[in-house]
C-alpha cells in the first residue's frame, strides 16, 4: 500500500483556487467516506479518512467554502485496524451542509449517489470528484498482472456516478461487487496513468510508470527467455526423432540405399543435436540447409515405401507418442 499512501499526500497538498472544484472534491469525499448520520435527532456529517493530511484539507475545505466548523477525532490503531484513522465530524449546522454539499436533496431525502451538479459538470470538476473519491477511499496497486486503481464506493448509484466521471476523463471505470461491497475499478495500465494525471498525482505517476516499465521489461526477457528454452527444447526432440527415423531407415534398406542419401544419414546420426544448417556445413562439399533436410526426407520416405512392401514397421514405428507430435 505504499504506492496508495503516496499518492493521497501527494491529492492532499495540492493546491486548487476553482471554487467549483473544490465544491466537488467536497462532495466526492464525504459521499465516499461516510457521510450521514442521524444522532439524537439531528443530522450529523462524519467522514472517515485514513490520513491526518486528508483530513485536515477536508476541514478547511468545509471551512472556506461554507463557514462550516469541524471537529476532528482520531481513532488509534488497534484489532484489524492498523493505522490511525482520523473522522472529520460536523455536529452543529450538519444539516445545512448536508443540502449545500448535495448529501441531502431540497426535500431533506438523502442522495445516494452524487449531488445532480455535480454529475453534470465539467471536466475539471469530473477531476476533483476522483481527487476526493480517491482520498476517502481509494487505493494503487503494484504495477503487475494484477494492478489496479480502486474505489471503494458506498453503494451502486455513487459507483455509477464515478464510472460516469471516469468516461468524461475519457477512462473506462467498471463499477462490480465483491462480497457485497461496491467498487469502481481501473485496470489498464495507461487508463491508470491517465487517472493518476487527471487527480493531480503528477510525482507519484512518474513513480508508478517507471515501476510499470521495469516489470514490462521484466516479463518481456523471462518470455523470451522461456520462448528460447522451448524453441531448444523442441529443436532437440526433433532431431533425437530424425535419428530414431534415420537409424531404422538403415535397417529397413541395408545396402540398397543411394550414397548421397547414405552420406546425409550419416551425417544425422553422428550429429545428433546439430541442426540442419550444422549438418550441411559438415558435409563435404557443403551443402544447404534444404539440400540435407531434402536428401534426408527422401531416404525416411524411401525406407517407409519399401516397409509397406515388406509389411514391416516403417521408421516410425519406435517412436514415442510425444515425438510424434513433432
Amino acid at each position: 500500500m505504499a504506492l496508495t499512501a503516496e499518492v493521497k499526500d501527494e491529492l492532499a497538498r495540492i493546491k486548487v483556487t476553482r471554487t467549483s472544484c473544490r465544491k466537488a472534491e467536497v462532495s466526492a469525499m464525504l459521499r465516499f467516506s461516510g457521510g450521514l448520520h442521524i444522532i439524537s435527532g439531528r443530522v450529523v456529517i462524519e467522514a472517515e479518512l485514513d490520513t491526518e493530511a486528508a483530513a485536515t484539507r477536508l476541514r478547511h475545505a468545509i471551512t472556506d467554502l461554507y463557514g462550516h466548523t469541524s471537529e476532528l477525532i482520531v481513532v488509534q490503531a488497534g484489532g484489524l485496524r492498523k493505522n490511525n484513522r482520523y473522522v472529520v465530524r460536523v455536529v452543529r449546522d450538519g444539516e445545512s451542509l448536508a443540502r449545500q454539499t448535495g448529501l441531502l436533496d431540497s426535500r431533506g431525502r438523502p442522495v445516494r449517489g452524487l449531488a445532480p451538479e455535480v454529475v453534470s459538470a465539467g471536466v475539471a470538476e469530473a477531476e476533483a470528484v476522483w481527487r476526493g473519491a480517491f482520498l476517502a477511499h481509494g487505493s494503487l496497486t503494484e504495477p503487475g498482472r494484477s494492478m489496479a486503481l480502486e474505489v471503494t464506493c458506498p453503494g451502486p448509484e455513487a459507483a455509477l456516478a464515478l464510472v460516469g466521471a471516469a468516461r468524461r476523463l475519457g477512462v473506462q471505470g467498471k463499477s462490480r461487487e465483491v462480497r457485497g461491497v461496491d467498487r469502481v475499478v481501473v485496470r489498464d495500465g495507461e487508463a491508470i496513468s491517465e487517472v493518476l494525471r487527471r487527480m493531480g498525482a503528477v510525482t507519484t505517476r512518474v513513480a508508478w510508470e517507471e515501476r510499470r516499465a521495469r516489470r514490462e521489461v521484466r516479463g518481456t526477457a523471462n518470455r523470451l527467455a522461456n520462448f528460447d528454452d522451448a524453441n531448444l527444447r523442441r529443436s532437440a526432440r526433433a532431431a533425437v526423432a530424425a535419428g530414431a527415423r534415420v537409424q531404422r531407415a538403415f535397417e529397413i534398406l541395408g545396402e540398397d540405399l543411394p550414397e548421397h542419401l547414405r552420406q546425409a544419414g550419416d551425417l544425422r546420426l553422428a550429429h545428433k543435436e546439430a541442426s540442419l544448417e550444422e549438418l550441411g556445413q559438415l558435409a563435404d562439399p557443403p551443402l544447404s540447409k534444404d539440400a540435407v533436410a531434402g536428401r534426408i526426407r527422401r531416404l525416411l520416405s524411401t525406407a517407409d515405401k519399401k516397409a509397406i512392401e515388406l509389411g514391416i514397421p516403417d521408421t516410425e514405428a519406435g517412436l514415442s507418442p510425444d515425438l510424434l507430435d513433432l
